[in-house]
């Protein structure tokens, strides 16, 4: 009665959870379905328990279905996205986290929890198409590399690395003044990603991002592009608003400054000292409140020592320099982008690549990625258009990263008597360190007889 009871009451209990919960036995036939479940999937329970798990999701197979992949390799998953149709052709798009169900340490089969994401989905794609009927400003801010917002928070920052995680930290601090940033980072490390960030971690995340990448707009034409133009100041010439107006109130951001020619770096500078602009060909002189952020993709002293970039400018944009660290120099995110990837591209492409063969990890580890994290996400990308199975091996890459790691010389081994005899008497200097050279209490840390450190030490001439 007791059992019965408790048999119930776990059902009323997973019945009540505000979340899908299907579970499955080792077959993939469905053996609870609860309500939140039934809702999302536009299925009654009575239709699901009992029955395969693939013929009433008939959108789905054995090699994309989350529940089936875990029941085949009794290895969870988390957070997969999932987008199928049911039996009643509605499009549903969830983010499920499948576990294996072990009795006895044997697969019996797995639980899914799903979150309702097509709700979602659909009032963002609603609000992309408001967005897109209600943008009637020129062309002009279209131009400035499309971005019309900033889509990246600080949480998309995805790394364990000290000195990357003490640089969000100050980009965190930072975000809350008005102070200029110069950031320097290589191309492909994430510069607009910090920056967007920065932008949306500061008071100013309601207003306009607008950013240019100055490389990409002929110097004749950029003056105009960021100060606007006049009616009249030349033929053809109209009133019209440039970035700096555009952006007033939020941030813009200047990526490769350095491409800027040195007398538009002149007048960005009288911006940056007094707030005011004027549009080329004219008299008027407009007052802003933007941040403006700058980025170079080279050191900022070389820029500076070869005149591409003017001294007074660095200084004064210099306020608070930020430092976007190159990937091979925080080998220890690879793994993290890595898993961080395939879950991106899981979802666009609509597979399960649960795995990255050992054999592929060495090699991103040893890479020296010129392309930074940019090429990491190329390379996933690339191995998960090539991929077939659930897991991308060494195959899947793009050849010019395994020809470069095949080419890469090896260290030499070194003679294993000889790394054996380095480590030992590493151990036993630091043993007899921290206990002030007493033998007796640095033989119990290394764990060995008392003689044999002695005999040891005094081989090692240590003591």
């Amino acid at each position: 009665m007791e059992m019965a009871n408790a048999k119930e009451m776990l059902q009323a209990i997973l019945s009540t959870i505000d979340e899908g919960i299907h579970a499955v036995d080792a077959n993939g036939v469905t053996i609870f379905y609860n309500h939140i479940a039934s809702k999302l999937d536009g299925l009654e329970t009575k239709e699901v328990l009992g029955k395969h798990l693939l013929s009433n999701f008939p959108s789905l197979s054995t090699e994309t279905s989350t529940l089936m992949k875990v029941c085949q390799t009794g290895e969870p998953i988390f957070n997969q996205h999932q987008s199928y149709r049911n039996l009643r052709g509605v499009l549903v798009d969830t983010v499920n986290t499948s576990l294996p169900i072990k009795v006895n340490g044997k697969l019996v089969g797995a639980v899914e929890i799903a979150k309702d994401l097509t709700r979602i989905k659909q009032l963002s794609e609603k609000l992309i198409d408001l967005q897109a009927k209600m943008d009637t400003t020129s062309s002009l801010k279209k131009s400035a590399d499309n971005s019309t917002g900033a889509t990246f928070h600080m949480t998309d920052i995805i790394t364990k690395d000290p000195s990357f995680l003490k640089l969000k930290s100050r980009a965190e601090k930072v975000a809350s003044t008005t102070s200029p940033v110069l950031i320097y980072g290589e191309t492909g490390t994430g510069k607009e990603l910090l920056v967007q960030s920065i932008h949306n971690a500061s008071p100013r995340h309601k207003q306009p991002f607008i950013a240019q990448n100055c490389a990409a707009i002929p110097s004749s034409l950029l003056e105009s592009i960021l100060f606007g133009t006049a009616k009249g100041s030349y033929t053809g010439a109209t009133d019209r608003p440039g970035l700096f107006e555009l952006a007033d109130g939020g941030t813009l951001f200047l990526d490769e400054l350095s491409s800027m020619p040195i007398d538009i770096q002149a007048k960005l500078l009288r911006v940056l000292q007094n707030g005011v602009i004027r549009r080329v060909g004219g008299t008027k002189e407009r007052a802003l409140n933007l941040r403006i952020i700058a980025a170079l993709n080279e050191p900022p002293e070389v820029c500076v020592r070869e005149k591409r970039l003017r001294s007074d400018l660095y200084f004064r944009l210099n306020v608070v320099p930020l430092h976007i660290p190159k990937l091979k120099d925080r080998r220890c995110d690879i793994p993290l982008l890595v898993d961080h990837f395939v879950q991106k591209y899981n979802f666009q492409f609509g597979k399960l690549v649960t795995k990255v063969d050992k054999s592929v990890k060495e090699m991103f580890h040893h890479y020296e990625w010129p392309g930074n994290v940019r090429e990491l996400e190329h390379a996933i990308e690339s191995a998960m258009n090539m991929v077939e199975g659930d897991r991308i091996l060494t195959e899947h890459l793009p050849p010019h990263i395994t020809e470069n790691c095949a080419a890469m010389p090896r260290p030499p081994l070194q003679p294993l008597r000889q790394v054996l005899m380095e480590t030992e008497e590493r151990l036993i200097t630091q043993a007899l360190q921290q206990t002030n050279g007493n033998i007796q209490q640095a033989a119990k840390l290394l764990q060995i007889p008392r003689q044999t450190l002695q005999y040891k030490s005094n081989k090692l001439k240590l003591s």
